[in-house]
């Protein structure tokens, strides 16, 4: 009872603003705070979730962004003219396999990938507790988790509505696994990466998109979920990583991300295992 005393809606709460979100977008397209000066190699990637997420918030000019792109690529020919070496002994773990199967899904080429030993790895990397690591035998993490599941749908490992009576899946332990992440919901409604973690807003879409693809979203308490985002999005515009701080790129993508699972009118709808709108993925 203590927890759904604590989980009850305020009926005079905010409401997702999604004016404000675009004003904000835009103007992190035209110009980036100080803050940010110092990602210049998250360049490409921040200007991602400014596109991608004007797209989610249905807001995204196609023609005007394109017209745009083609006009600054002269100013950034020598970053693309060249190529960025991965260094022999660097990291491998299920983000680079997401990735790699995200890339290949998108081309609808896998003959670069080996998709059996893909999937062995990602089985080893579940951990006792149900939820994954980033590589085997590490700490169970939202993220590492999403990478997983999501890598599994891609390479057609995962049916569809993985709880229905007729779906099966063998080669991962999903009751362990839904319970894991359903776990992760916090008493202030939001989602924690791991356990015994602070609820962040970019974990609505790593572990909430997990429930999702599994076909258990109707275990999530929406509206408690509701409430902990409404408590992390800016007067500003954009989604903080926590409650009361400043909004950032990368937590309000992925607070649009999760509200178009919320189903948020007037959003676009998700396509879960590549992160971006359904209408993007079909036009891939």
């Amino acid at each position: 009872m203590e927890d759904q005393e604590y989980w009850e809606s305020d009926p005079e709460s905010p409401v997702f603003d999604r004016d404000r979100h675009i004003y904000y977008l835009l103007m992190m397209y035209q110009l980036l705070p100080s803050p940010y000066q110092g990602q210049e190699i998250n360049r490409l990637t921040l200007a991602y979730f400014v596109i991608s997420g004007l797209d989610i918030l249905r807001a995204l000019d196609r023609d005007n962004f394109m017209d745009s792109m083609v006009q600054e690529a002269p100013n950034f020919s020598p970053i693309i003219m060249g190529f960025m070496p991965i260094h022999t002994g660097g990291e491998t773990d299920l983000r680079f396999v997401f990735c790699a199967a995200a890339i290949c899904s998108m081309l609808g080429n896998w003959s670069g990938m080996d998709r059996e030993k893909a999937k062995e790895y990602i089985v080893n990397c579940q951990s006792y507790d149900g939820g994954f690591g980033l590589i085997p035998g590490s700490e169970s993490h939202g993220g590492a988790t999403y990478c997983a599941v999501a890598s599994l749908k891609l390479m057609g490992f995962i049916e569809e509505d993985l709880l229905s009576k007729t779906a099966s899946c063998h080669i991962i332990n999903v009751p362990l696994l839904l319970d894991w992440s359903l776990q992760k919901q916090a008493q202030d409604g939001g989602f924690q990466g791991r356990a015994n973690k602070p609820t962040d807003t970019c974990y609505a879409f790593w572990v909430g998109g997990v429930i999702r693809i599994l076909g258990a979203d109707t275990f999530i308490n929406e509206s408690a979920l509701r409430g902990f985002l409404l408590t992390c999005q800016s007067e500003y515009g954009g989604f903080s990583k926590f409650p009361r701080l400043l909004p950032d790129l990368y937590h309000s993508y992925y607070g649009f991300c999760a509200y178009s699972l919320l189903k948020e009118p007037g959003l676009n709808s998700l396509c879960i295992e590549l992160g971006m709108t359904d209408v993007a993925a079909v036009g891939l």
